[in-house]
């Protein structure tokens, strides 16, 4: 299997949890046991078999951003750094999923976050973090 091949896989994968996460967000399995423990799981796995089968022997580091560049010229570590991406983005989505369920805030507000963590990731948690600071916890953590 090519690079590109798995990239598409895993792509098709983390598209359709968001959709999940957007369209039925209360449903505990989605936030909690498919999008939330499963799907970041299957990730984990494949971005640790990545990492397994190509990092001995690879040129680069992360010392400086020149090692950075090299490292991901390798087509199969640049791979595993998006599967990391994917992984840790739909991990915070789902967290902003259950905290909004929590806080009792409406899932309209909460697209957006999810959208923009789906995009940009961190500025997408920035984003729900100004959503989340208008809400307190409505149960117990």
């Amino acid at each position: 299997m090519t690079p590109e091949a798995v990239f598409s896989i895993v792509n098709l994968i983390a598209l359709l949890s968001w959709v999940l996460l957007i369209v039925l967000p209360g449903r505990r399995w989605v936030s909690e046991t498919v999008v939330g423990a499963v799907v970041p799981a299957l990730l984990a796995a494949a971005y640790a078999v990545l990492i397994a089968m190509n990092w001995i022997g690879s040129p680069g580091g992360f010392t400086t951003l020149a090692e950075v560049s090299l490292l991901f010229a390798n087509p199969w570590l640049l791979l595993a750094g998006w599967v990391h991406y994917l992984c840790f983005d739909l991990m915070i989505g789902c967290w902003e999923v259950r905290d909004a369920r929590d806080r009792g805030i409406s899932h309209a507000l909460v697209i957006p976050c999810l959208l923009l963590t789906f995009m940009f990731g961190p500025a997408g948690w920035l984003m729900y973090q100004g959503v989340r600071s208008r809400y307190r916890r409505t149960s117990p953590v």
